[in-house]
Parts: C-alpha cells; structure tokens; sequence
C-alpha cells in the first residue's frame, strides 16, 4: 500500500486519527524538535486544532527569530529541501503555514510506514 499524500494539513491529521496514530505523531513532532534542541511539549491531549496553531507559531518564530536553527530543525526531520526552495517566501505567516504542513507531511510519513512495516 502506498502512502496517502494528504493535501492540506487539516486532512493530515483527520487521517492520524482515523487511523488512531494521532497520538504517535504527537509524540514523534516531540522527539524530532528536542533532537534539534528546539524543545516542544504537545501533551497527547493537545487537540489537532490547537497543534495546527503552536506549531505554525512555533514555526514562524524560528523563521524570524532563530533562522539557523530553523533549518537545523528541518534538517533533523528530514524536509525535502526542493520542496522548501519552492515556497513563496514574501510572507512569512504563509511561508511559515507551508513549512508547517511540510512538516507534518514528512512527520506523518513515519509514523504511518512505523506502523505498516
């Protein structure tokens, strides 16, 4: 079975619960922001909503604020950087939105092959 691209980040994580994995991606954002040293602590009650809205947050901070580690973080968790070169950067809160659902996408992508092999 091949992996479901999701095309926004609302399907991304109404597919993680679907298929109950919700929980381990939590859990795996978690693990890959502290390997980068940008500690983040989504408890498992954190509701998609609410990790949608921290994490692009968080996001758009190391975009304007912390930029090496920014890219440090999406070197841990292993972004497609051609994917990344072709954002628009001209606004920040969208470029940081985009980033976010790369993030996820990629983050989602482990835990569902964990889970399948």
């Amino acid at each position: 079975m091949n992996f479901p691209v999701p095309v926004s980040t609302d399907e991304l994580l109404s597919n993680a619960a679907k298929e109950e994995l919700y929980l381990k991606l939590i859990e795996q954002i978690n693990k890959d922001f502290n390997l980068a040293n940008e500690g983040i602590d989504f408890r498992l009650s954190t509701s998609p909503e609410e990790l949608k809205i921290q994490l692009h947050e968080k996001i758009y901070r190391l975009i304007q604020y912390k930029f090496a580690e920014y890219l440090n973080l999406l070197y841990i968790i292993d972004v497609p950087e051609d994917q990344v070169k072709r954002l628009d950067g001209s606004d920040i809160v969208e470029l940081s939105e985009q980033v976010t659902f790369l993030i996820l996408k990629r983050e989602w992508m482990k835990v569902w092959f964990r889970n399948r092999y």
